[in-house]
């Protein structure tokens, strides 16, 4: 398992092109071999690309405009073949398809651009949050996900904060969708007061000797280091989640 960053994490040093040079700069220097690319500013795909090759850093997977998924899929394709990007991620689940009432039209929606991805040889990532554990009918969200989409269709990012912050259990699920997680995010949970907070990993109560034993099992290709709120420099938060999985031998 290799383990990286998910540039969300500081997107805010991302918006322009000078700026992201910069931030996979610190990036690399920290130690990370591969990124996600998420919340980035405009930059043409051969220069990221290029930006990321000096610096040995590997682009794995993307969170990309659902719009552009549904209807710019072949240029997407295109764009993530000079990445060198085997993954196309969808960050989360457009507000409409969440009312149970209209869920149903999601896969009717997204099935033929995900077949189209997997012709191309790549994988269409769905990325989860807490809601997809909420229960409709009886049934989870996440679980009708998994009967609409063929583990070829569509793969899981599985957040371990987020499914954590549902009341499920980490290790459950990602021995559930073991054949789906190719990449994972990886961020802990603390408590302050009575408040539960985002935290770099293994600096927060989350087992993660055990969740890391889980996903060698799953056979998990990518470990995405992200942490979407920080109350110190993000760029010291990626640092400490990086120190603290290194030494339990990831790098």
């Amino acid at each position: 398992m290799r383990l990286g960053a998910q540039l969300y994490t500081v997107r805010s040093f991302l918006q322009t092109e000078r700026d992201i040079e910069r931030t996979l700069q610190k990036i690399a220097a920290i130690g990370y071999t591969s990124i996600q690319v998420s919340a980035i500013g405009p930059i043409k795909p051969e220069r990221l690309r290029a930006l990321c090759d000096e610096l040995s850093l590997e682009i794995v997977l993307t969170h990309t405009n659902p719009d552009r998924i549904l209807n710019d899929t072949e240029r997407v394709i295109e764009e993530h073949d000079i990445l060198g990007c085997q993954y196309i991620g969808l960050g989360a689940m457009p507000d409409k398809y969440r009312d149970p009432k209209w869920y149903s039209y999601f896969a009717a929606d997204f099935s033929e651009a995900a077949g189209r991805i997997a012709q191309a040889g790549k994988l269409f990532m769905y990325h989860n949050h807490h809601f997809e554990f909420e229960k409709m009918g009886g049934k989870r969200m996440i679980e009708r996900l998994m009967e609409d989409f063929s583990p070829e269709e569509m793969g899981v990012t599985l957040d371990t904060y987020w499914v954590q912050a549902a009341g499920a259990d980490v290790c459950e699920w990602i021995d559930i969708l073991q054949d789906r997680l190719h990449c994972v995010h990886l961020k802990d949970m603390a408590v302050i007061g009575s408040e539960q907070r985002m935290a770099p990993v293994m600096e927060g109560n989350m087992n993660f000797r055990a969740i890391m034993a889980a996903l060698e099992r799953a056979n998990t290709k990518y470990l995405l280091v992200e942490q979407d709120v920080c109350l110190t420099s993000p760029f010291d938060c990626l640092s400490t989640s990086y120190q603290n999985l290194a030494t339990l031998g990831y790098r």
